[in-house]
């Protein structure tokens, strides 16, 4: 048949139109990819709970849906999502035949990808975003050392170990595998991006929306994104009565919700200045941009852990496309983003003094502002704007296809 540009399905835990960092990296990544040439779809597991058709466009994008139900108890429950997704990808494959299966974390969805692809005879990526038996001691649902913990583990290794190529998000996840003894040569890299159409115009400050919030004409420190235990928003909430004992009218602005919202509410009405903390809740993606633009610096004071040492977020990368100032926890996925006083600031992690202090003498070195957020923006721009970082998945593929201009997209009737 004649050569076109390669067919690409991902194997996904959840997508669009359910909103999460997981979904806006994958929207990213199709986008970026179907910009290329390619032909892009998706299909997700039982993990995609947004009730909807079994082929669904969201953006302009594809994504096929996984039926069924896989019940039991632990270990059988999961080994029945993924037979019921590895016998989705097949029949999938009947009709639209991929030439790469590209597998997403968490390990499940790996599995089933090889599964299907030694069945189809297709070539599999997996790609890792994170360590899921770390993610899930992070947000709490799991703890470290224990039987779960390590049998994820152990799948993530058979995982990465049965594909054809791996991706992962950042170096600190690609360090961690060849410490483990997996070949270098087999690991690439896919750092978290940013999509500067959606990002690279900052937009104007609403006055009527900060007027609103009761912001006043103060300096605003911002977090949008997930309450999550690991991100360290107790921390920033007790730093905020040395924060206003040198900036009086200094005002904290907390946007999203998660498992903390509760408690992180209660810690807010028993500070001292709880007049000066405010919480909006989640809020559209569309409306994202017009939080951003009422805050002068976000701040990320995620606590110190494996995930976070290993991980980078994307929130800080949005913030710096956002032409906003970075505050964040020295921690390893902070450090892999941010040069301390040139792109960012970095202060002590679980220290709500150190953030206070970190906070308080940047909104003292107002001359110092332009330099940093031109330093950060020209940042995103040349190392994690999507529109450059797409061709690294163009070599991977072709390490397992050949020649991309000579691929094969479907299969012969």
């Amino acid at each position: 048949m004649t050569a076109m540009n390669p067919r690409i399905l991902h194997v996904l835990d959840h997508s669009l139109p359910m909103h999460s960092g997981y979904t806006f990296r994958t929207r990213a990544i199709l986008h970026a990819q179907k910009g290329m040439g390619w032909d892009v779809r998706g299909i997700t597991g039982l993990r995609h709970t947004d009730e909807g058709p079994a082929t669904q466009e969201v953006d302009g994008l594809t994504f096929h849906r996984t039926t069924g139900a896989a019940d039991g108890p632990a270990v059988l429950r999961e080994w029945r999502e993924v037979a019921l997704l590895t016998e989705a990808i097949c029949a999938l494959a009947s009709e639209w035949r991929p030439d790469v299966l590209h597998a997403h974390s968490p390990a499940l969805n790996g599995l089933a990808a090889i599964r299907a692809g030694r069945r189809l005879g297709i070539p599999v990526v997996y790609e890792i975003r994170a360590f899921w038996e770390d993610a899930a001691v992070g947000n709490g649902t799991g703890s470290e050392g224990s039987i779960k913990y390590r049998l994820t583990r152990a799948l993530e290794n058979h995982v990465v170990s049965e594909a054809g190529r791996v991706v992962t998000i950042c170096s600190g996840l690609r360090e961690d595998l060849i410490a483990r003894g997996f070949n270098a040569e087999k690991i690439s890299l896919m750092p978290n991006g940013v999509d500067l159409s959606l990002f690279g115009n900052p937009v104007e400050r609403d006055p009527a929306l900060a007027a609103g919030l009761g912001l006043g004409d103060g300096p605003v420190i911002g977090f949008i994104g997930s309450f999550y235990d690991y991100e360290g928003l107790d921390d920033l909430i007790a730093a905020m009565p040395a924060l206003v004992e040198r900036h009086a009218d200094a005002r904290l602005l907390l946007v999203g919700g998660g498992p903390m919202a509760d408690s992180l509410k209660a810690q807010a009405e028993a500070s001292p200045v709880a007049s000066a903390i405010r919480f909006v809740g989640r809020v559209p993606h569309t409306e994202v941009e017009r939080y951003y633009a009422l805050t002068d610096i976000m701040a990320y004071p995620r606590k110190k852990s494996r995930l976070t040492d290993l991980v980078t977020p994307l929130k800080p990368l949005e913030a710096m496309a956002q032409m906003k100032l970075v505050a964040a926890s020295d921690v390893g996925g902070h450090r892999e983003l941010m040069e301390h006083r040139t792109t960012g600031t970095l202060f002590a992690p679980d220290d709500p003094a150190a953030c206070a202090t970190s906070l308080a003498d940047l909104l003292d070195k107002r001359d110092s502002w332009d330099a940093m957020r031109d330093a950060a923006l020209a940042y995103v721009r040349s190392k994690h704007s999507w529109e450059r970082n797409i061709l690294r998945y163009q070599d991977v593929y072709q390490s397992l296809l050949g020649p991309l201009e000579n691929s094969r997209v479907c299969a012969t009737a």
